[in-house]
């Protein structure tokens, strides 16, 4: 695994800090009314991502999720900016204000979605990953889904196929313990999710998912084997969510105590505690950082509430152009 240094804490500071209060601006915005539809926040799952990202090469891997999705194409290289404006639904937007908060997606940065269909991603995580192999790019997909979307069939269907072609993936399951609001323990007579792996003979286990470190060395293993050719991994991240499955979520399913049981494990508390106890950065470094992440989020902001909505004639120009039938003009 490549070395996490004093650069690489802090680093991860930063990113998990701009993430959170990202998504912590983005649930006050909802409640204005700038943000329509759903909208499902990551606060709690950021170890996660800043874990794979470390083990992860950013020049040919490729990721895709499922509607939790807008931190990750962050972490990614997408401008967090378009990221905000695609989600108050501007024309400045990742998908020029039309995909909105579950449908995020950035080709240049090889993030491929932000998938509304529980699990419908799964299948696609394994295509991606075929041409991967078909055109030999060496990249490497992470498939992530939830603990709900791992009782879809079609989750077996792309594990078989992705262990019979040797398919270059990672299966991520993050499982945060509820799904929609339906706990892990009620909805099949077993709680390792991972274990489903084991019927395929797939390489397959637990990870603490609050922590970016044990993320990091599962990943790079299991990075490191598909890019061999020695095919897919199935990991599961036990995580947590703070807030609800959704901003209408009355999350009558768990209690406040629990909630704040596993803010004692907080993945951005734990690399600043391990940041002050190495001393990897002074109080007033943290301070810059701390600012520098305030004001990156209000730019964001600022960005997408001055981005002009979407003119009408988009939704002609984005469906298909036909040689024969020249009466609507197309100008993407």
């Amino acid at each position: 695994m490549k070395e996490v240094t004093k650069e690489v804490y802090l680093k991860w500071y930063e990113d998990m800090l701009l993430w959170r209060k990202f998504e912590d601006k983005l649930a006050a915005l909802y409640i204005q009314q700038k943000v329509r539809g759903f909208l499902h926040l990551y606060n709690g799952q950021e170890a996660v991502l800043a874990g794979a990202l470390h083990a992860m090469d950013l020049t040919k891997d490729k990721m895709i999720t499922a509607y939790r999705n807008h931190v990750q194409p962050i972490g990614m290289g997408v401008d967090p900016r378009r990221v905000m404006a695609e989600l108050l639904g501007k024309v400045t937007g990742t998908s020029k204000g039309m995909g909105g908060s579950m449908h995020i997606f950035s080709k240049e940065h090889r993030f491929y979605g932000g998938h509304g269909i529980v699990g419908g991603q799964i299948p696609v995580g394994a295509g991606l990953a075929f041409a991967d192999k078909y055109f030999e790019t060496g990249g490497v997909t992470m498939t992530y889904f939830g603990d709900g979307a791992a009782r879809q069939g079609s989750l077996h269907e792309a594990f078989n196929m992705a262990m019979l072609w040797k398919l270059p993936v990672v299966f991520i399951v993050e499982n945060n313990g509820y799904a929609m609001g339906t706990s892990v323990e009620r909805t099949a007579n077993h709680t390792d999710i991972w274990k489903l792996g084991l019927g395929y003979e797939m390489p397959c286990g637990p990870v603490d998912g609050m922590n970016p470190v044990k993320v990091a060395e599962a990943m790079t293993e299991a990075i490191d084997r598909a890019r061999r050719g020695d095919g897919p991994t199935f990991l599961e991240m036990k995580t947590y969510r703070y807030r609800g499955h959704s901003m209408s979520d009355a999350q009558l399913y768990r209690s406040k105590d629990e909630v704040e049981e596993y803010k004692k494990i907080d993945p951005i508390t734990q690399v600043l505690d391990l940041i002050k106890d190495q001393k990897y950065a002074t109080d007033e470094e943290i301070e810059i950082i701390d600012k520098k992440v305030k004001d990156l989020v209000q730019e964001c902001v600022d960005f997408a509430e001055e981005s002009e909505y979407p003119p009408v004639q988009q939704l002609y120009d984005v469906v298909y152009e036909q040689e024969n039938y020249p009466f609507i003009p197309h100008k993407l």
